[in-house]
């Protein structure tokens, strides 16, 4: 019968740990030796939840191991032991357990992870997704009830947690039960409760505390700390796991108010070897279980393995299973939390905010836009805004501009308001005169409003979803990513420095150049975000979000938001757009945009050259009208309307004499009534469109012929002043001639024609370009504009 019972204890160990093995099954051969008849007894016992698996290879009685092979071939019903040998057993079990601190009860349905939570952080919550991706079990202490524990990451304080960890744990009764107390708002699960208890397990102790390498709060206690061999000598009190009856007996004592120390409550009971003996406390001074970040972010880096993502610690080599962002490391918590455990891997990509949130009805969103400084395209901003993709009756717009003079007149805001402001719910225009941090209070203040979407001037929203998106991400602030375009600049920060400016950390490339994509918790969000109006009405409220007396507004806000506690994130899950540069706008030309191809080449192109211009090549859109002349499409009808307005506006024109002071020589054998680039200032944003827009197109037509450009001028004809040209060659090696505006509509008669092959041109359209060879054999004249005011651009190009 002892092989029965051999063969049971393997058939019923459950568990992780390892015990004294040898121990135990010598106790089990004295029993069987001598109660050989207890076995027949049928009485069951059974001891799952008492016994672990054993290591099959120190197992003495590994059934596998051929001295211990078991015989018997059939054993029928349930194997069971007396009531007897169960007193034995439990005797036996109790007393070694009790006098042999190496056998450790590690099953983790005895781990109870215990935290105070007195509010529902961002933190709070990014604690529990952790603590439920591993099925932790959490019990959570002073929800809803006041802090009283002071700010303790600047001064002492903490002592609150202690006095409701007491009083939980009075009402605990089972003395197997293992307590894991930690913070909540910035720690992070990193693995599961197997691992924690097996590390647990293997560090022989009661109680075992998380370490730190700095001391605090009492810097003359040094001495008195026990010193190690190796790793951090100093508690921290943010973390320590260790059995009920100890940690009972730990805080048995206390009696201080909540704002004390619990650090140094407990520091002293650590330092005194009497209460550190009878506890049985030790350190996790290889940060095996827990990572204190506070004066260790050198010793830390994230580790990519298998789908998920466990935070490093390079000095001991070690894989901690708890990550604590105590004092003030908060930022960098946040950083590996938004990788670790597994909410953003190289193989999945982001997983945590899948889980969307879906809207009954559209909320209701109030829109601030900031004009802070002259911006370029602001009437394309204007037009994008009416393109969003969102019911315009669940929109309410206010603008609050700071710009004033002359300037306001173009930015399109007026005729904006007179021509759709009835298509919105509201539309309100705040002036310089009026604090910064009166429009937060314009959501704040509306019942209605659901969320406040800021939006500055110098933002190119290009998806016209981008409001659905963000509101569907469900966080408390969220920001679409954009970029300057050709620049690693973007809306966001990655980290910060020691004095709060900006940072780089280590992922921000790859999240600005879209090789890592997802959602993103940030310290630094600017130019476009959104606001749930409930933070506004709570942890936001009645605070000056905007103000700093050594900040800038959006340091300041963000500066503020971080202080609350209150996450901020970055979403590059899709592509949102970009900024434009306002550095060097100036504001001295009637269509200041034109200037802006060398500061915001994306958008000047968008706003200046030919929709069709990009599928010249492709579509075959170059057409040949007469021999060895091209025509193709080249600029918009806004960039005609706008060059010709220049030259009005400017008004120089000169009187078609054959002197001319402006060129070479003085003399114009061929005048006409014109307008030089260089006399508004445009030639080097000439020389600029011409290189990259035009130069492509002369090279594939005229192959390894490489382009130089020189004089260039607007032509102005009218019947009533010069209605043509007479018969001439150009001063070039070939000329490019744009059409500013249409016959028809502009004008009557005008075009070109070429006396060599009788060829004309009589329907120039808008926008498109001629080019043709001016010298020797394209002989041409102007033909006669006979009514209205007809307008070309004209370049030589090698002269």
């Amino acid at each position: 019968m002892s092989g029965l019972l051999r063969a049971l204890v393997p058939l019923t160990w459950t568990g992780c740990c390892h015990v004294e093995q040898h121990s135990l099954w010598a106790f089990i051969n004295i029993l069987q030796d001598s109660q050989p008849l207890l076995i027949k007894q049928q009485c069951s016992l059974s001891l799952s939840g008492i016994l672990w698996k054993l290591n099959p290879e120190k197992n003495p009685l590994n059934p596998l191991k051929e001295d211990r092979i078991i015989k018997e071939k059939s054993v029928t019903g349930a194997l069971k032991l007396s009531a007897v040998f169960q007193v034995y057993f439990l005797f036996f079990f109790f007393f070694f357990y009790k006098g042999n601190s190496s056998l450790i009860l590690c099953l983790p349905e005895k781990l109870l992870v215990v935290t105070i939570a007195t509010k529902d952080t961002d933190g709070f919550r990014r604690f529990l997704r952790s603590a439920k991706h591993f099925n932790y079990t959490v019990k959570i202490l002073g929800r809803g009830q006041k802090w009283n524990g002071g700010d303790y990451m600047s001064a002492p304080g903490g002592g609150q947690k202690v006095r409701l960890l007491k009083a939980a744990l009075e009402k605990m009764k089972n003395v197997d039960q293992i307590i894991l107390f930690i913070d909540s708002y910035d720690v992070v699960f990193a693995s599961s409760p197997k691992e924690l208890l097996k590390k647990f397990q293997q560090a022989k102790h009661r109680v075992v505390f998380s370490s730190e390498t700095l001391i605090w709060p009492d810097r003359h206690l040094e001495d008195k700390h026990p010193h190690v061999r190796e790793g951090n000598r100093f508690l921290g009190s943010g973390g320590f796991i260790g059995y009920l009856p100890n940690i009972k007996e730990m805080v048995a004592n206390w009696t201080g108010e909540d704002n004390e120390s619990d650090q140094l409550f407990f520091t002293k009971i650590y330092i005194d070897p009497a209460k550190r003996k009878s506890i049985n406390i030790t350190l996790d001074s290889k940060c095996r279980l827990f990572q204190n970040l506070h004066g260790a972010l050198d010793e830390v880096v994230l580790k990519f393995e298998n789908g998920r993502v466990r935070a490093r610690n390079v000095l001991y080599d070690t894989l901690p299973v708890i990550i604590h962002g105590n004092g003030p490391t908060k930022l960098q918590i946040n950083y590996l939390g938004n990788y670790i455990p597994s909410a953003w891997t190289f193989e999945t990509g982001c997983t945590v905010f899948n889980h969307l949130a879906t809207e009954s009805e559209y909320p209701l969103v109030m829109i601030g836009i900031f004009i802070q400084q002259p911006t370029p395209f602001v009437t394309v901003f204007f037009e994008r805004l009416l393109k969003l993709q969102y019911p315009k009756n669940r929109l309410k717009l206010f603008i609050y501009n700071q710009v004033t003079g002359k300037h306001l007149i173009h930015y399109g805001k007026i005729s904006f308001q007179q021509n759709h402001g009835s298509l919105y719910q509201d539309i309100k225009v705040m002036g310089p005169e009026e604090e910064m941090d009166a429009t937060a209070d314009l959501c704040r203040n509306d019942k209605d409003c659901d969320y406040f979407f800021s939006l500055n001037i110098e933002v190119v929203l290009k998806n016209e979803n981008t409001l659905k998106i963000l509101i569907e991400q469900n966080l408390p602030i969220v920001a679409p990513m954009i970029t300057r375009a050709g620049r690693l600049w973007s809306n966001f920060w990655g980290a910060l420095s020691g004095d709060g400016y900006y940072a780089r950390s280590e992922d921000y490339v790859d999240i600005v150049q879209g090789q890592r994509v997802g959602v993103w918790n940030v310290p630094y969000v600017s130019s476009v975000y959104l606001v749930k109006a409930s933070l506004l009405r709570s942890e936001l409220k009645d605070y000056e979000l905007f103000n700093s007396p050594i900040l800038d507004p959006d340091m300041a806000y963000c500066h503020n938001v971080r202080n609350k506690g209150i996450f901020m994130y970055v979403t590059n899950m899709h592509t949102f757009g970009r900024i434009l540069s306002t550095e060097n706008y100036q504001t001295t030309h009637l269509h200041n945009d034109l200037w802006q191809i060398f500061e915001n080449p994306v958008d000047w192109q968008d706003r200046y050259i030919h929709a069709n211009y990009t599928h010249i090549m492709k579509d075959n859109l170059i057409e040949t009208p007469c021999p060895d002349v091209y025509w193709f499409p080249i600029f918009s009808d806004v960039a005609c309307n706008h060059i010709v307005e220049e030259m009005e506006h400017y008004g120089k024109w000169s009187g078609g004499a054959n002197v001319d002071t402006r060129i070479q020589g003085g003399y114009e054998n061929v005048p006409t009534i014109d307008i030089h680039m260089n006399q508004i200032n445009f030639e080097k944003e000439w020389q600029k469109f011409l290189l990259e827009y035009i130069a492509p197109i002369t090279e594939k037509m005229y192959p390894g012929y490489y382009t130089k450009f020189d004089l260039a001028f607007v032509v102005r004809y009218k019947q009533d002043e010069q209605p043509s040209l007479r018969p001439h060659h150009d001063a070039s090696t070939f000329t490019i001639n744009i059409a500013l505006n249409q016959v028809g509509l502009d004008y009557q008669g005008g075009g070109c024609r070429f006396l060599r092959y009788d060829c004309s041109i009589q329907a120039p359209r808008k926008g498109w370009a001629l080019m043709h060879p001016g010298r020797l054999t394209h002989y041409h004249e102007g033909l006669p504009t006979t009514a209205g005011v007809r307008y070309i651009a004209v370049s030589f190009v090698d002269p």
